[in-house]
């Protein structure tokens, strides 16, 4: 026996597993390579094969010293999930509705920027996926190439913010008339942090728009070098009135994106925030700040159950994904994920991404005893 036979015989005897039991996420023959890799961490390995290496880094890394970086991930192996038997999981049903929106799955592509990193017009790519995938993307740069393709895609608009109400007033306008779903505003990103790897690498931001220089083309002239501790200011003198800016120009639903403190998740509620998002930017703002997940409870607690609550952070497993929602997630938003997938096997892999992670969520639901999202609650989690 061969060992494409062998590999045959290997996925033909998977097809019988619960994953295997729904769509592989693509149209795959069994020896395609998308079903090589068969985890997140494993599409993170093959992406980084295949990136730049100033690419990779820009993607992977973190701020300074990357504490917060891998507290996103070391942060899951202190809560252990408390499963329940003995209860009917025939049929798991992952489905969320929250904001007027009802997704297959309660996983959202969150805002990464320098895509076109990863391959050109990737931001159209990765909206393809989400199309495709049947969930929503948060994105800078607007879906309008796909849009008017004809494709049904289901978006938020993700800013840092404009430093004028009027034109913050405009941007409100122009998202709500093009057909986005809510404005996630962006309000941890004050100045252009200090990462280590970009610096090192002397990784120029512009970069971000045309992807990194082939090895043996013309060297592009600098556009904004990477330097350590460089002051570059985004929107340093947003404060909570940019929602009332926002609010006084539009009606679809604003979420904050950022929140670690609760104070801050009790204030954003009373100034008319409609959801709010837990995020440290991906350990990618302040080094050393307290992980998503840890922060979560307190920010939920905060909250009151009077707006949905999201996570993002660290999020590479389907248990990760359970673990937010038995902490009061209503929803994740992921981020390198899908990237690795893209950089992987293009749109195609984004999909397997996003479905591998549904996947996953579904079967630890079924085996933590859980047939639907409300039964989850924090009774089945313990931090240890």
């Amino acid at each position: 026996m061969n060992r494409r036979s062998a590999f045959r015989r290997l996925v033909a005897f998977a097809a019988g597993s619960p994953l295997f039991a729904q769509s592989a996420g693509v149209d795959a023959a069994a020896d395609d390579p998308i079903l090589g890799p068969i985890n997140v961490h494993e599409f993170e390995e093959l992406a980084k094969q295949r990136l730049d290496k100033l690419a990779y880094d820009f993607i992977a890394g973190g701020v300074e010293d990357e504490l917060t970086l891998r507290a996103n991930r070391d942060a899951y192996k202190r809560w252990f999930l408390v499963p329940r038997v003995m209860t009917d999981v025939s049929n798991v049903d992952i489905s969320v509705e929250f904001l007027g929106l009802k997704l297959d799955a309660p996983i959202i592509i969150a805002p990464t920027g320098g895509k076109n990193l990863v391959l050109p017009n990737a931001e159209s790519v990765m909206a393809r996926a989400a199309s495709a995938s049947k969930t929503l993307i948060c994105t800078a740069t607007g879906v309008e190439r796909v849009a008017s393709e004809g494709l049904s895609v289901t978006w938020w608009s993700n800013t840092t913010g404009q430093r004028a109400k009027d034109a913050a007033q405009s941007y409100m306008r122009r998202m709500e008339d093009g057909g986005a779903k809510g404005i996630v505003i962006t309000v941890d990103n004050q100045y252009q942090s200090n990462r280590d790897r970009n610096n090192r690498n002397r990784f120029d931001y512009g970069y971000m728009r045309d992807g990194v220089p082939k090895p043996g083309a013309p060297k592009p002239k600098p556009v904004n070098p990477a330097r350590p501790a460089m002051w570059q200011p985004h929107t340093p003198n947003m404060t909570w009135d940019y929602i009332d800016w926002l609010r006084g120009a539009g009606k679809i639903p604003i979420l904050l994106k950022g929140i670690l403190a609760p104070e801050d998740a009790e204030l954003g509620v009373k100034r008319g925030a409609d959801a709010i998002i837990v995020s440290n930017h991906g350990g990618r703002q302040l080094d050393g700040v307290i992980a998503t997940i840890d922060a979560l409870p307190d920010v939920v607690d905060a909250v009151g159950g009077k707006v949905p609550v999201l996570m993002d952070g660290g999020i590479r497993r389907g248990s990760d994904i359970l673990k937010a929602l038995a902490l009061g997630a209503k929803a994740v938003q992921v981020g390198r994920a899908p990237l690795w997938g893209l950089a992987s096997f293009g749109q195609k892999g984004a999909e397997r991404v996003l479905w591998m992670l549904a996947a996953e969520l579904k079967l630890d639901m079924a085996l933590a005893g859980v047939a639907n999202l409300q039964s989850i609650n924090r009774k089945m989690i313990r931090k240890v």
